[in-house]
């Protein structure tokens, strides 16, 4: 990686440019998930830049959630476990606030020919192969969404059903550790749907039951979409919380 010269950029953005270095070491994997990243002195000397631009670089980072700073021991890179990391991604809550960890039940899975539409989303080319699986998750022993998936075959090659069946963590989790999927940002839109006869049996809700459906791309580094999902949430004892991330810089 090149010295950047460390004089302020037209509308002082120097930072952008080690930021973005960094997050080329991120998607390149060169800074692993859970590892501690080099220290200042080694990221200043690598970038040729002062400590006060390395540090508002790696500041944005950590607002990101993509690095974590741990008092005494240095700044780690992020990992999708049991811990805060989950729930930026799973937005579902009970309508008294509290949020818990779901159950998930593997309902199919099976190999695809991507129709149009998901290669345009997911970025690939048209007639791609593909997985689809779908997960019915619960809340205190009662199903309250359904995840319909698709994820790109040159991403996660190999994927079984076995090895979804078995994971020991978060789905997100899974896709950093088997395959090297970081997945950082998601982008979504909602809106409210009736219960077909499919979600009244997966859902256990009556036929025409107001349900909300929300259409998610998910992101790796320098925004290469990996992840197409679509989840159907019961909102009778649950709700959708939204919160707005902060973008990538391109």
């Amino acid at each position: 990686m090149s010295n950047l010269r460390d004089i302020p950029a037209p509308g002082g953005v120097l930072y952008k440019d080690v930021k973005r270095h960094a997050l080329q070491a991120l998607a390149d994997g060169e800074w692993k998930p859970g590892e501690a990243i080099p220290s200042e002195k080694k990221l200043v000397e690598r970038f040729g830049v002062s400590i006060g631009t390395l540090r508002k670089a790696i500041d944005e980072l950590v607002a990101e959630n993509l690095l974590i700073r741990h008092q005494g021991r240095g700044t780690f890179v992020a990992t999708h476990r049991r811990d805060d990391h989950f729930f930026r991604f799973f937005k579902v809550a009970h309508l008294d606030g509290h949020r818990g960890y779901p159950t998930v039940e593997l309902e199919s899975f099976r190999k695809i020919k991507a129709d149009k539409s998901v290669c345009t989303l997911l970025g690939l080319e048209a007639g791609a192969r593909a997985f689809q699986l779908t997960n019915v998750l619960s809340l205190d022993e009662r199903p309250v969404m359904i995840d319909d998936i698709v994820l790109p075959e040159r991403l996660f090659a190999g994927l079984t059903e076995a090895q979804l069946r078995g994971r020991p963590n978060t789905l997100y989790n899974f896709y950093q550790e088997a395959f090297g999927v970081n997945v950082i940002q998601t982008e979504e839109r909602l809106r409210s749907v009736l219960a077909t006869e499919r979600e009244q049996a997966l859902l256990g809700v009556e036929p025409g039951a107001p349900l909300m459906r929300i259409h998610r791309v998910a992101f790796s580094y320098h925004r290469q979409p990996v992840e197409w999902r679509v989840s159907t949430l019961n909102t009778e004892e649950h709700e959708f919380i939204v919160s707005q991330m902060p973008k990538e810089e391109s």
